[in-house]
């Protein structure tokens, strides 16, 4: 699961190379095909690298995440630009410290994403089945449930490309990966130097975190979205509205209830 305690004071400094807006074009391609929503729950939020743009759109967000840490930077995030508060068209959000496996909100939302390979992070059958049934209870009738996961294949692709490394003057890091191939699961081990400033000296604080994450066939989780409830089942790649190949890396699935 995604605790992350002081990965999550880094953690957009490490990121800001992902495709966020790669993520945000395929929702609004898939919601154009499916119907557009008002309120969105984005599970495994972050630090609201989606929730904010999409607030800042005029949806009515709810940012979930397991972690406190994640949560506090995203808040921070969401409310260091007080001008936007009166902007016209923008929308809110609710920022709410849950674990995914039994997310709920007050009322149910037309919407429900979660990228960034978040469910790869629950390594039990079980624990993406209660995920899912969650999600179904979320979302109001025709709603959408939007997705990505590692293709199986991306993962053994890690571990033999590994190790990673990053030497930068702020941030460097040394990234190491074990595969268990029974399992389809990898565990990551990463050591990070984050500089510190202070006043007449940079220091550089160390962290240390190991994130494990298990692949799932795609058979698989499409015959647990319909245990769980949901219809009109389709599966893409790589952000776009296209079949998945062998060689694909990343997942994309759309299911509505």
């Amino acid at each position: 699961m995604r605790a992350y305690r002081q990965f999550a004071s880094v953690y957009d400094r490490l990121m800001e190379d992902m495709p966020y807006p790669d993520w945000l074009g395929f929702m609004r391609q898939c919601w154009e095909r499916y119907g557009i929503p008002k309120s969105v729950a984005d599970l495994g939020c972050g630090t609201g690298s989606l929730s904010i743009p999409l607030a800042r759109s005029g949806f009515q967000v709810y940012g979930i995440d397991l972690s406190a840490d994640m949560l506090t930077v995203a808040r921070s995030k969401w409310e260091e630009s007080p001008r936007e508060a009166l902007m016209p068209g923008r929308g809110s959000i609710r920022w709410l410290q849950q674990d995914m496996r039994e997310w709920e909100l007050p009322e149910p939302v037309d919407a429900c994403v979660s990228f960034c390979d978040c469910l790869n992070y629950l390594t039990e059958p079980d624990d993406v089945e209660s995920a899912l049934q969650a999600t179904w209870r979320g979302l109001k009738e025709g709603g959408v449930f939007l997705f990505d996961v590692h293709a199986p294949l991306q993962l053994q692709r890690y571990a033999e490309e590994q190790p990673f490394t990053l030497d930068e003057r702020d941030i460097a890091y040394i990234w190491t990966s074990d595969y268990d191939a029974q399992r389809r699961e990898i565990e990551h081990q990463l050591t990070i130097f984050a500089r510190t400033e202070r006043p007449g000296e940079a220091l550089f604080h160390r962290i240390e975190e190991v994130h494990i994450q298990r692949a799932y066939d795609p058979e698989w989780l499409t015959a647990a979205l319909k245990r769980a409830g949901f219809s009109r089942i389709e599966t893409f790649a790589d952000f776009q509205l296209k079949s998945p190949e062998a060689d694909s890396e990343r997942l994309f699935f759309a299911a509505v209830k």
